[in-house]
């Protein structure tokens, strides 16, 4: 089983629809049980609260079903537990590194897995909800081709 955790500031923008889509697209390639995926924040700001209104209305308008999800924060036992850790930005890279106090090699962001060190832009700040799927879409197409 391959386990996959995404990771952004507040988990309920980014790395819920990042785990959504992700859900979306390994059940409709038939390959559900071979993971286990969920989300999680570097901070607390968040904690307990749904996915963003504009989280989940993007992915309606996608059609794609929305993970039931309360943001949570990562914890210590997520980097023995989980293969990947997957961010969305530099920042979050940064706050994993600060709460764990060295690197980690499971832990990637998102774009790079496309050869590129973009991030993926916080739609709590920016409100183009469509650019971070679109962004995160194809984070995740590259991610799967590379462990499929």
């Amino acid at each position: 089983m391959i386990k996959v955790l995404f990771v952004c500031h507040g988990n309920i923008c980014r790395s819920t629809m990042a785990e959504s889509m992700f859900t979306n697209m390994v059940k409709n390639m038939n390959c559900y049980d071979d993971f286990l995926i969920d989300s999680a924040a570097t901070s607390t700001e968040e904690i307990g609260n749904p996915p963003h209104y504009g989280t989940v209305k993007k992915l309606k308008e996608k059609n794609i079903p929305i993970v039931e999800h309360y943001a949570r924060q990562i914890t210590r036992e997520d980097f023995i537990n989980f293969d990947y850790i997957i961010a969305m930005d530099e920042n979050n890279i940064r706050n994993i590194e600060r709460f764990l106090k060295h690197k980690n090699e499971k832990v990637y962001k998102l774009l790079n897995f496309n050869n590129t060190n973009d991030d993926i832009a916080d739609p709590w700040y920016t409100n183009d909800f469509e650019k971070t799927y679109l962004d995160i879409k194809k984070g995740l197409e590259a991610f799967i081709k590379k462990i499929k």
